[in-house]
């Protein structure tokens, strides 16, 4: 018998995710009767992307030896565990039998011994069991992600192709979902089929190659490592590691424990601000594939170190007429700017940090880095927020004049959250993982700019009970900013009301967090958020109605509340008739049943599509 993934299980799984984004897509000829795969008998990799390659990688295990402290610190981290086999130590989700159902398919999951499987089976036995049930088994290999959630992949039959599963395990609910469903995507679009070896590889591994064999329509896979390791951000190790064993030999050091200094690894701390930047932009960026040509095959170029700009240059839609490969980007691929920007340029979407920083006054004229407020070895896992950089340490350490009278240029509490520097400058307007995130592109509040980029702008993700003309007159008032033209509903309904009310989806999506978000929450007293977000919880997006759901359960009044966001349509009807049926409201915030009524109707249903 086959170990790999026989023709039908590839067609039924193709088929379970539908079409593809973009990317190649096999097509195989139509099988005849299906037989049945059995379960793989052992640990065999052989159908996997393999670990190890040539161009002087040495993997994190040889840097051990000398970096015992680094390599710890590194190993708890989310970045080591961002792609890995699917082994008992790696897998979170459930496995102990729960059946799926995607569309006509059935996903019974099994763990049998150190194997976790997936046996498909046709969901018509559902209503017919005295009709042959013939159930295919296929081995899930991979996992993407630890911490907010887990993806799984399947073998793919063609060389080690990874196919996407298409539930993904959320960690902190501890439930299966549909993978689409964990995108803010136009619920209109088919799932998407993702094929691991040319997404995921590009940024969760370690100098990943594609290797993708057009002629035999297969993958033949390769990294340094899964995940990202150490060579990801020090270069390859194996001159460094040869060097520091010939000092030993030669006795110019007495062990490990001392340490030679060479030029041949990569320190970011000891790389100017674009540099030791540029590491971090190697991942969390968008970048210009085509620059590479052969990235398919060979993977990117880049190494620490590097110009990034010279060779796998970042899109900045701010900069066109310096970027003329940007145009034809755009041409082909209309709808890229849209899908990870604002419309002026600010990105949108999470893993993108680097685009937002090199727009960013600190960093242009100034040596503002990645570095000035993350570290790998000093941080938490969650954040990765280095020691004492929690707050406003980063900030102050160049803006020196607001340390003694931080309040009056604030013009909050200097204990509030008003007066951390990052809820202003950095607010979360960058959606991904299905929560808003902070952007880092520092900027400032303005109503009538970020009004213009169809964003919500941070004041009013605080003061969701305000109005936009309250908040354009404080900035006018406080700090000279010109003040917004509005219209009648702008002036006189809160931001938050008209938000989440009459907002695209992406605008659903982050007022619907912030709306659970406890900074917001608790200085918002002139808006009944619970009622906003319970006549939410049946929006078309299910990324939406997710997030609306957590920040529902987060009120007080609400904690107890029961709602599945993945529930049929009936249900989340009657949860939000019901919520309209009582909807009241203080009168200090001038919103009536009628006008948030009327404001839903108006709703911006045009497709979002926020591709992370």
């Amino acid at each position: 018998m086959p170990k790999g993934i026989t023709q039908r299980t590839l067609l039924l799984v193709v088929a379970a995710v539908a079409a593809a984004i973009g990317l190649l897509i096999f097509s195989p000829s139509s099988p005849s009767k299906p037989a049945l795969s059995p379960a793989p008998t052992s640990t065999d990799t052989a159908n996997v992307p393999t670990e190890g390659r040539p161009g002087g990688f040495v993997s994190s295990a040889s840097c051990r030896e000398c970096h015992k402290d680094e390599h710890a610190s590194w190993h708890r981290s989310y970045h080591r565990t961002m792609t890995q086999y699917a082994t008992p130590e790696a897998v979170q989700g459930d496995f102990k039998g729960p059946t799926l159902r995607f569309n006509e398919d059935l996903f019974r999951l099994e763990r049998s011994g150190d194997q976790f499987l997936a046996h498909i089976s046709d969901a018509s036995s559902l209503t017919n069991p005295a009709a042959p049930k013939e159930e295919i088994t296929v081995p899930i290999r991979m996992i993407t992600g630890s911490h907010h959630m887990q993806v799984y992949w399947l073998e793919g039959g063609k060389g080690n192709m990874m196919l996407g599963f298409p539930f993904t395990w959320l960690n902190e609910s501890r439930r299966w979902v549909p993978r689409a469903d964990t995108f803010l995507r136009d619920p209109s679009l088919p799932p998407p089929t993702e094929i691991w070896n040319q997404t995921c590889i590009r940024c969760h591994t370690t100098a990943g190659q594609p290797r993708l064999a057009k002629a035999e329509e297969a993958f033949h896979t390769r990294t340094a490592e899964l995940g990202i390791a150490c060579e990801a951000c020090h270069g390859p190790g194996q001159a460094h590691v040869e060097k520091q064993k010939t000092a030993i030999a030669a006795g110019r050091i007495a062990s490990t424990k001392e340490r030679i200094r060479d030029e041949s690894i990569v320190n970011p701390t000891r790389l100017d601000h674009v540099r030791s930047s540029q590491i971090c932009g190697n991942c969390h960026s968008m970048k210009w594939f085509e620059a590479n040509a052969d990235w398919n095959e060979n993977g990117f170029h880049y190494r620490p170190g590097d110009d990034l700009d010279k060779i796998t240059p970042v899109m900045r839609p701010k900069e066109l007429d310096k970027q003329p490969w940007l145009k034809p980007v755009m041409a082909k691929n209309p709808e890229i700017m849209s899908d990870f920007f604002w419309p002026d340029g600010m990105v949108r979407v999470s893993g993108r940090d680097y685009n937002g920083l090199i727009e960013s006054p600190c960093f242009q004229k100034g040596t503002l880095s990645c570095l000035s407020c993350h570290s790998m070895h000093e941080s938490e896992p969650a954040n990765q927020l280095a020691k004492g950089k929690e707050g406003n340490q980063a900030c102050l350490a160049c803006h020196e004049k607001l340390k003694d009278n931080l309040a009056q240029h604030t013009r909050h509490g200097a204990e509030s959250s008003g007066s951390l520097c990052y809820n202003c400058h950095m607010p979360h307007t960058t959606y991904g993982l299905m929560k808003a995130i902070r952007s880092h592109q520092i900027t400032s509040p303005n109503v009538q700019k970020d009004l213009a980029a169809g964003r919500p702008n941070a004041c009013n993700l605080c003061h969701l009970d305000q109005t936009l003309s309250w908040t354009s007159q404080q900035l006018n008032k406080g700090w000279r900013t010109p003040q917004a033209t509005l219209d009648r509903e702008q002036t006189e309904t809160p931001a938050g009301a008209l938000w989440i009310l009459k907002g695209d989806a992406g605008e659903r999506a982050l007022t619907a967090w912030h709306m659970g978000w406890d900074p917001a929450r608790l200085i918002s007293t002139n808006l009944n958020l619970g009622y906003l977000l319970g006549v939410t919880l049946n929006d078309p997006y299910a990324a939406v109605r997710y997030i609306t759901a957590r920040s529902l359960v987060a009120q007080p009044e609400w904690k107890s509340y029961l709602f599945d966001y993945a529930s049929g349509e009936p249900v989340r009807a009657a949860a939000t008739n019901g919520f309209w049926q009582d909807f009241r409201q203080p009168l200090e915030s001038k919103l009536t049943k009628k006008t948030a009524q009327d404001l839903a109707k108006d709703r911006d249903d045009h497709p979002v599509h926020l591709r992370e």
